[in-house]
């Protein structure tokens, strides 16, 4: 019997750490429950977790997300990641050297937390970056890591940043669902 492969640790970064890095590390603590080990950090940690980012999880996620915490990504210098992904252009640009050469790929999403608007819209604004964020970990998990090769395996992640449904229709995904 061939053993179990250990699960592959990921990394998401921003700045802020309070949203976007939070979103896809819980959302791949679900979608990849045993297969990755997610966590997620900023550059400039504003100390806290948005309190609209934990009520979306709950409330439209079912994900209790109340340990979740603003942090450096100091904490993880010494960790050796097998995949580093961003989710600003800030920390994409501020991205500091990380140990045993992990994939490296930026899946840019808009900071709701900068939205102005009512609290109504700013709801709206901070599901639809979930939604996203959400779908491209659909994507990454179904991705067959185990039969693709380094450097497939690269650009298939890349480009989960910047086409994420082209992946998903070479994967055999089923199309994104209207929300």
């Amino acid at each position: 019997m061939k053993p179990a492969r250990a699960p592959m640790k990921v990394l998401f970064l921003c700045t802020g750490n309070s949203a976007r890095s939070i979103f896809a590390e819980y959302f791949l603590k679900r979608l990849g429950r045993g297969s990755f080990e997610a966590y997620s950090a900023g550059s400039r940690p504003k100390g806290s977790v948005d309190p609209i980012a934990l009520e979306l999880m709950q409330e439209r996620f079912a994900i209790e997300a109340t340990d979740a915490r603003s942090k450096s990504w100091d904490e993880f210098k010494d960790v050796t990641f097998e995949f580093v992904i961003t989710v600003c252009d800030q920390a994409r640009e501020e991205c500091p050297y990380w140990p045993g050469q992990p994939i490296i790929a930026h899946w840019g999403l808009e900071d709701p937390a900068a939205f102005v608007g009512t609290p109504e819209a700013r709801k709206r604004k901070f599901y639809e970056v979930a939604l996203q964020a959400h779908r491209r970990l659909q994507i990454f998990c179904a991705l067959p890591l185990e039969k693709l090769d380094r450097f497939r395996t690269e650009q298939l992640v890349k480009r989960i940043g910047t086409d994420p449904e082209a992946v998903a229709r070479q994967a055999e995904l089923p199309p994104k669902p209207t929300p």
